[in-house]
């Protein structure tokens, strides 16, 4: 049985098709420019604005984080083409599956459901830090056995927060649309409040150095080191050039959701034109709000009095406007909220189309017959979500979600180029411009900041890989559905190998 054997456009396509795995077609290019506003605007404009700015860059963080837009801008024109080729349930793991075969696609999806579950339980978890906060403002204070704190048993807010939505993903996708749609106005307005208050107090002296004198950063030893440094012995610097750099890799973590996009893509009206429209608008937009507020915020305070942990709130109390604070809090709640959400849907979506094809147990792939949702796998992973947010620590484990993140867009962007040489005559709504040197310098940024990672990521990263190996020859080789399909169709097709004189 042949583990490198693609799953053809055609069928992905028909399997959309089937009556028992229909989904519902209500999003358009609005919703998922919302979604993807949604899932990107979360802790990263809220606390890594600051962290970058006081250890790595300064003022010069802005640059690092249009440097870091243009990396993702480079993954996200793959994911535009895949996603309007290929316009099914999936994203990644789809676009693997028709492109480098099988087993690659069945290491994507398990590298998924690193990504999005373990996403949503950390994010989940921040969420109740702040709810607490918010409570705390008010004059009301939770039981420390439920908080989520050193001496807690369980975080319930956390895991309430991740219950409601798994209720609201699972009614249904226009309405969890409408949800997000109402709490992304919340979040955009309170950071352009940021921005319009905070342009007020920013003094021109703190724009100074915009770029600080380049420093030696602090000295790591182990598994602590990044693997580029235990591979090239350079040592890491602070500040200067190679500091805004060095914060790219950082805030490019704010970026990280835009992918979940394309999970949508078979919920979607008119996906060919609209997935595109909603991966690229997203992008920009956030983009150009992570910049404005980071300027914003290190003219307000010096970069080096920065608090790394809630730089925007302690900006303005620097200023001497507290009432800014609690806005603030209100908007990261917002944007918390969504982030969770919306990586759930992806995790949902990626599984469902992982069930379909039988690597994962076929029951989850049932779509409820009223709402049209894949509600089974939805509220599994709803389940595993919160057992993971209430009762399990974090922290250590959530670059993990990171180094997922950019293996996905390493192989979605190799895809772009091997699709391109296998099937040229697919019709293409959306093209990558100058193939294959963009997806090339996609892949290359990629690597680049994942070796920017500490080794122990790299060995937690390999582990959970070694897992899904496993489980793939075990389970999801002997029960996968193309063989069957090729059948059905008078043999099977290697669409690898095909040409444009084979078209």
């Amino acid at each position: 049985m042949d583990i490198f054997r693609t799953k053809s456009v055609e069928q992905s396509i028909d399997d959309s098709e089937s009556s028992e795995h229909r989904l519902s077609r209500s999003l358009s290019a609005w919703d998922l420019t919302i979604f993807g506003v949604g899932v990107i605007i979360g802790t990263g404009i809220f606390v890594l604005t600051g962290l970058a700015a006081k250890e790595h860059a300064g003022p010069a963080v802005a640059i690092s984080f249009v440097f870091a837009g243009v990396v993702c801008g480079l993954a996200a024109l793959c994911y535009a083409e895949l996603a309007s080729t290929v316009p099914v349930a999936g994203s990644a793991y789809t676009f693997a599956y028709a492109t480098l075969g099988e087993i690659v696609a069945w290491i994507i999806g398990w590298d998924l459901l690193l990504e999005l579950a373990l996403g949503g339980a950390v994010v989940s978890v921040g969420w109740s830090q702040y709810f607490a906060s918010l409570l705390d403002t008010i004059g009301w204070h939770l039981p420390t056995s439920i908080d989520g704190g050193d001496d807690a048993f369980m975080n319930l807010p956390a895991l309430l927060i991740v219950v409601i939505l798994t209720v609201v993903l699972a009614v249904g996708i226009k309405l969890s649309a409408r949800v997000n749609s109402v709490i992304v106005t919340i979040k955009v307005a309170v950071v352009l409040f940021v921005i319009a208050a905070g342009l007020f107090f920013i003094k021109a002296a703190n724009y100074h150095p915009f770029v600080p004198p380049s420093q030696p950063a602090p000295e790591t030893s182990g598994l602590q080191q990044t693997l580029l440094a235990v591979l090239t012995g350079h040592e890491p610097s602070n500040f200067g050039i190679l500091g805004i750099f060095t914060a790219a890799a950082i805030v490019f973590f704010a970026f990280i959701g835009f992918d979940v996009v394309a999970t949508a893509a078979e919920e979607t009206k008119k996906p060919q034109r609209d997935v595109p429209r909603g991966i690229i608008g997203s992008l920009i937009i956030c983009t150009v709000l992570y910049v404005a507020v980071s300027l914003v915020v290190t003219g307000m305070q010096k970069y080096s009095d920065l608090d790394p942990d809630a730089p925007l709130a302690e900006a303005f109390k620097s200023v001497g406007a507290n009432w800014a604070a609690t806005i603030i809090t209100i908007g990261a709640l917002a944007g918390l909220t969504t982030v969770v959400m919306i990586l759930m849907l992806g995790q949902s979506r990626v599984l469902f189309a992982m069930s379909r094809d039988n690597l994962l147990p076929k029951g989850f792939a049932k779509v409820h017959p009223t709402f049209k949702t894949p509600y089974r796998i939805t509220i599994t992973v709803g389940v595993v979500v919160a057992i993971l947010a209430a009762f399990i620590p974090l922290d250590a484990l959530a670059e993990l979600v990171n180094i997922g993140t950019l293996f996905a867009f390493v192989v979605v962007s190799i895809g772009v180029i091997v699709l391109r040489r296998t099937r040229p005559d697919l019709e293409r709504p959306f093209r990558v411009p100058w193939v294959p040197v963009l997806p090339i310098l996609s892949v290359l940024a990629c690597l680049y900041l994942m070796l920017n990672l500490p080794v122990e990521t790299w060995l937690r990263f390999l582990v959970w890989m070694v897992i899904g190996f496993a489980i793939y020859f075990l389970y999801g080789r002997r029960h996968s559905r193309v063989d069957d399909y090729d059948e059905q169709h008078g043999g099977r097709v290697d669409h690898r190998h095909r040409t444009a004189d084979d078209a």
